[in-house]
């Protein structure tokens, strides 16, 4: 595996609020009061959207860079839906407020058709689960 990332969570005694830390950043992770939470931090598919969001604006603006392309400020929205078979859809709609040719907008598809976080997300990933060690 050529990158590895760690995450570690750990609950705050709030119902279903949890601190997480990813790296030297603190992520603060809860549902919102309609589902039992507090509200105190986006949910589990919030941070999956903004994970595929970062990976989209991160991505085009490297892209651009390289090309030499201006987007000037890039804005992607997205929107995660389920089906009536509980099947995910992720609409990802973006915008550059540079002027952008038709073929530019065209390689700027298809290359955020197949960012890293965008593969992951569409090919799956392989998820083990074991249990630690017991506390002292």
């Amino acid at each position: 595996m050529s990158h590895g990332t760690t995450a570690t969570i750990v609950s705050t005694g709030t119902d279903y609020s949890h601190r997480i830390a990813v790296g030297k950043f603190e992520l603060l992770a809860d549902e919102p009061a309609a589902l039992g939470g507090q509200g105190l931090g986006p949910a589990p598919y919030d941070y999956y959207l903004a994970a595929l969001s970062a990976c989209t604006a991160i991505t085009l603006r490297m892209y651009a860079k390289r090309k030499g392309w201006e987007l000037g400020e890039f804005r992607a929205e997205l929107t995660l839906t389920k089906d009536a078979d509980g099947k995910a859809h992720i609409r990802r709609v973006l915008h550059a407020d540079a002027p952008l040719s038709d073929a530019q907008w065209e390689r700027l598809l298809e290359v955020v058709a197949n960012t890293p976080v965008t593969k992951t997300m569409r090919e799956g990933a392989e998820i083990t689960s074991e249990r630690g060690p017991a506390a002292d």
